[in-house]
């Protein structure tokens, strides 16, 4: 591990609204979105949404600064079952400074072995985030 990258600790408080989240029983879609507090090298809760469709996420996410995101999707199948995968999708947006572009990247494995996700993303832009796309990127998990 490179003296470089510096790996955030994850709040306390965000890791038990992350198990709580884990365990909700609504069937609405719904968003935690968290970002690195510099200061205190941490990775913090910024906003919480209940009902939130994908591109109403998008509109969300900040264009020029790197956040990630838990997201519950209530996902229908073809054969029509359905799913309420967590999602983890990290928004780390071209343009952004290199100093927070690091500590981002290097915070992201460590919230995502917290929060024990394994559905995974990234996108490069916030107009990347749409239906279609999350529906694609989870069509990989049966």
């Amino acid at each position: 591990m490179s003296d470089s990258l510096v790996v955030c600790e994850v709040d306390p408080a965000l890791k038990e609204k992350l198990r709580k989240f884990r365990f909700r029983k609504e069937t609405d879609n719904a968003a935690i979105i968290m970002k690195v507090d510099k200061d205190r090298q941490m990775v913090v809760l910024e906003e919480e949404f209940q009902d939130i469709s994908p591109e109403e996420l998008k509109s969300e996410l900040p264009e020029r600064q790197p956040r990630f995101v838990v997201y519950s999707y209530k996902y229908v199948h073809e054969d029509g079952r359905v799913s309420y995968p967590l999602c983890f999708i990290f928004s780390s947006p071209v343009g952004c400074k290199p100093e927070q572009q690091m500590m981002y990247a290097g915070s992201k494995n460590r919230l995502v072995q917290t929060a024990e996700l394994t559905k995974v993303f990234e996108i490069r832009t916030t107009d990347d985030l749409t239906e279609a796309w999350l529906r694609e990127k989870l069509s990989f998990f049966r």
